[in-house]
């Protein structure tokens, strides 16, 4: 199977599909994280908006992975990164990692950033794998303890 990496535009038919596969991959935290994960806030707008103000990417076909990259001051900032359940295991994770690294490169940004809620430890090892660091930790409004670690990886 010959899958490819590929930039999604704001009237692009494929937002509907990742949009489902965004909403299917984060499903198993609605029982897991408090508060509830932002995914819920999605809808086509909003995938409208990710693909015209950020960069949203996909990996394909058939639909795979999915991330959107955003720019910060700082960073290139990887969001919803998400893989379809038949394909977890096959790096299409860092497959993303690698390309959004080179995304921040070429928009001469030297780091990557992304957030991962305290609970889901198995993501802090898979981030870790891929070279990020812990760097902070943060609550969301209404809450007293941290509800997230912010992760970061320096580029060369």
């Amino acid at each position: 199977m010959d899958m490819m990496l590929r930039q999604h535009g704001p009237q692009d038919p494929g937002l509907a599909p990742i949009l489902t596969l965004i909403q299917t991959s984060f499903a198993y935290m609605d029982n897991v994280v408090s508060p509830p994960s932002s995914m819920h806030r999605l809808d086509h707008a909003a995938m409208q908006n990710h693909a015209r103000n950020d960069e949203l990417w996909s990996i394909g076909p058939p639909l795979a992975a999915c991330a959107v990259f955003q720019v910060k001051d700082h960073a290139l900032y990887i969001g919803k990164l998400s893989v379809a359940a038949p394909y977890l295991g096959q790096g299409l994770a860092r497959q993303l990692v690698e390309h959004a690294a080179l995304r921040a490169k070429a928009l001469m940004l030297p780091v990557l950033e992304l957030q991962v809620r305290i609970e889901l430890t198995h993501n802090h090892a898979a981030f870790t794998a891929m070279g990020f660091r812990e760097v902070g930790r943060t609550s969301h409004a209404g809450y007293t303890a941290p509800t997230s670690i912010t992760f970061r990886k320096d580029l060369p």
